[in-house]
């Protein structure tokens, strides 16, 4: 970490509430006396026994299936080494996070106090019955080879040591595609490994199994190249051995195709990568600094295609990609192992994915019209939701072909459907989000910066680059909670006080009487109206001088918003502002309009209502599915309210028909598609999830959002305010850090949009 501030603030992340970052939750319901005699004694004999007769069904009656055990002994630790089993907890259960986010699979973490080898895998072995699989974990070289070579022959789960086959497997993919763009046939191309680790005999290995013939390869540890000369080589490193007289990796460099780095940083130079072929491929994927910064390799060789295993460059090599996806089609087809050939089908499928169509909201996403196949997109990213119908299929195919699947897979097409199904969609949509807002950070005014919530949140978004904050506020106040709190925003970030800015609040106020001067407002008290931080802020933004307004956190929402309708306004062809709340639950984002801003809408209002709402949620990533609600089913019961909503759906059909919406529908029909279908055939939602719910007045979308946020463990987000002319948005009264960085990111996706 770059700061103290931020070392506390990764601490405080691991301990506050719950210590860690899992914990386990009941799947069936427990609330009655009768659940828990199901759930225990007597009733949980009945699975017992006929687990007794038919060792198999313990797949059927118990989460084995879907369980996964990520294991270690601390030894080889990210880039910390060997730290022990006690330290290396946090790692391990932020990989569990990882397979639960990604592919929806369940996580033990089990830290063993051993390095001893016979130990280590008499341990794992008397684990089997309890586990669908085994995630071998941060093991140092070269006992993570035995290890994993004595499981995978004593055990019938699959077992992987992702510290291997990870990395191997998302750079086989990278490589595959890099030499079809550069069109060399991979059984010629001459190849550099840097670095003699697990991860670097692992992907050399794996290259080899794609066609790099293995006289082609030069392998480079400390003490250079690995050449049959050498007396100092374990038998891991005497495989990889060649007969050379090259003895330096500035010497191997010299022509060769590939650089597949697996090293250190800044081992790799200008000259060097100078010195390579035509089209140098280069994988420089030391953590967390490659062997050559991007900037240098770029400038060096123009015709480079390069790839890191950080973030925030193209190519990113990202085992994130792979291991999640290979062990969900490992379990759905109770694989008895992980074989080469699925590692191979892994391979092939990620590679495939990159030579496809990126998905819209992948594009916008990393705020790019126009993400391809070639050299700066030779691998999916991360974020991309087909990942999981890609890989995980093709690995069970690979399973089942190679004569390893004890349960094979017979409906392809409900397989990639539950798939898309499994996943909790309100992360990936947050993440997708917040990657979206950073490609174009915007400057962020915030209205109360005197708020501690609203100082940590401002460092986070800066941290993240998400957004510039410019603060309003007392200085001497914002400065001491700075200090005191040891929040850090960098050099030159903007603290400005209204009351001390006379010469600013003279023009402000005077543009703010020109605009107000026929509406009972005179000079003075426009300029005194400056004093106002809602009023000085949003007439920041409509200046120029900041791109987008936050504000609401402690003051009540009319008096926030009041300022921002005199002075920022509607954009043109707009009439109605309109405001919005995503609520996040485990199926995805739900978008709930109007719910703060009109009191009873016209049926034209709603139609303007919606037509924002189509538009927000588009700007969001989201395509909308429209339910317009009511307490009628398509005219089964009359009144003001399904008269006005079934009209506003009648407009809507004539002059926008490409916005897919219905109603009058009752809200339960709306969300049920199987009993919509039942009911009503007829319905353009039919076969369609809705995502979006316009309500016909701000009593029943106000009422509905707040039990929604009150009920379970959904989070909501708003309100989102559509129709300003500029990005404007109002926290909910007392909103967390969290939150209130969600809507940071909306703000700046919006003020993009409007940009």
């Amino acid at each position: 970490m770059s700061s103290k501030k931020q070392q506390q603030d990764a601490l405080d992340y691991h301990s506050l509430g719950r210590p860690g970052k899992i914990e386990v939750v009941s799947t069936k319901p427990t609330q009655t006396k009768r659940d828990l005699s199901l759930a225990y004694s007597p009733g949980v004999a009945e699975p017992c026994l006929k687990i007794a007769e038919n060792i198999e069904d313990v797949y059927k009656y118990t989460a084995k299936g879907n369980l996964v055990a990520v294991i270690t002994n601390g030894t080889a630790v990210l880039g910390l080494g060997d730290i022990g089993p006690e330290a290396s907890k946090p790692v391990m259960e932020g990989k569990g996070v990882l397979f639960k986010i990604f592919a929806d699979i369940d996580v033990f973490d089990i830290e063993l106090n051993t390095k001893d080898i016979d130990s280590f895998v008499n341990c794992v072995k008397a684990l089997e019955p309890t586990f669908g699989g085994i995630n071998l974990e941060d093991i140092k070289a070269p006992e993570c080879f035995e290890i994993e070579e004595r499981l995978k022959a004593a055990l019938n789960i699959p077992i992987m040591h992702d510290d291997q086959h990870g990395t191997a497997i998302i750079s086989g993919a990278a490589l595959l595609n890099a030499l079809e763009i550069v069109n060399k046939p991979i059984e010629t191309i001459k190849m550099v490994v840097n670095g003699a680790g697990a991860s670097a005999m692992s992907c050399t290995k794996l290259f080899m199994a794609l066609g790099v013939k293995k006289e082609n390869i030069l392998m480079v540890d400390s003490k250079g190249t690995l050449r049959t000369s050498r007396i100092d080589l374990d038998k891991y490193k005497q495989f990889f051995a060649v007969e050379t007289t090259i003895e330096t990796l500035e010497q191997a460099m010299k022509g060769a195709d590939v650089f597949v780095g697996l090293s250190k940083a800044d081992v790799l130079n200008q000259a060097m990568i100078v010195s390579m072929a035509n089209d140098p491929i280069v994988f420089a994927m030391a953590n967390p600094d490659p062997e050559i910064s991007y900037e240098l390799a770029i400038s060096a060789r123009p015709d480079i295609i390069f790839a890191t295993g950080r973030s925030d460059y193209p190519n990113q090599v990202n085992n994130v990609l792979g291991f999640p996806f290979i062990f969900r089609g490992a379990l759905d087809v109770r694989a008895t192992a992980i074989n080469e050939e699925m590692k191979l089908a892994a391979v092939r499928a990620i590679a495939n994915l990159a030579k496809e169509n990126v998905p819209e909201t992948v594009m916008k996403a990393y705020n790019e019209s126009n993400v391809e196949f070639g050299r700066t997109y030779i691998i999916p990213k991360p974020i991309d939701p087909r990942l999981i119908e890609c890989v995980s299929p093709a690995v069970a195919k690979a399973a089942m072909d190679s004569g390893v699947a004890k349960h094979p897979i017979l409906d392809w097409d409900k397989y990639r459907l539950d798939l898309r199904n499994r996943l909790g969609l309100d992360n990936s949509f947050i993440r997708r989000m917040m990657t979206q807002a950073k490609q174009n950070p915007k400057r962020v005014v915030f209205a109360e910066a005197d708020n501690l919530k609203i100082l940590k949140a401002a460092q986070i978004c800066k941290e993240e680059g998400i957004a510039i904050p410019i603060l309003l506020g007392n200085k001497e106040k914002i400065n001491a909670l700075l200090i005191e709190n040891s929040i850090d925003l960098g050099a030159n970030f903007q603290i400005i006080d209204p009351l001390v800015e006379d010469e600013k609040r003279e023009l402000y106020g005077a543009k703010f009487f020109e605009k107000r001067q026929r509406k009972g407002i005179n000079i003075y008290e426009s300029v005194k109206l400056m004093r106002d931080r809602n009023y000085y802020g949003c007439m920041m933004v409509n200046e120029g001088e900041g791109d987008a307004f936050i504000s609401g956190l402690t003051k009540n929402y009319p008096k926030s918003l009041k300022p921002a309708l005199q002075i920022i306004g509607k954009e043109e062809g707009i009439n109605k502002i309109a405001g919005m709340y995503i609520i996040m639950t485990k199926k995805g984002p739900y978008f709930f309009a109007d719910t703060t801003v009109n009191i009873n809408p016209t049926a034209e209002e709603l139609v303007e209502i919606t037509k924002l709402t189509h538009g927000e949620v588009l700007k969001l990533g989201v395509k909308p599915i429209i339910a317009m609600l009511s307490y009628s089913n398509f005219g089964s019961a009359k009144g003001e309210v399904p008269e006005k909503v079934a009209k506003a759906v009648s407009i809507l059909h004539t002059i926008r028909p490409e916005i897919i919406i219905d109603g009058d529908i009752q809200a339960n029909f709306a969300m049920n598609n199987d009993l919509l279908k039942e009911n009503f055939p007829f319905s353009t939602l039919v076969n369609n999830e809705v995502n979006t719910f316009i309500f016909p007045n701000l009593a029943a979308g106000n009422i509905a959002y707040k039990f929604a946020q009150s009920f379970g463990q959904a989070e909501s987000m708003g309100p989102i305010l559509s129709g300003f002319n500029k990005s404007v948005h109002f926290l909910q009264l007392g909103s967390s850090i969290r939150e209130i960085v969600n809507m940071v990111a909306v703000a700046v996706i919006d003020a993009n949009e409007k940009a």
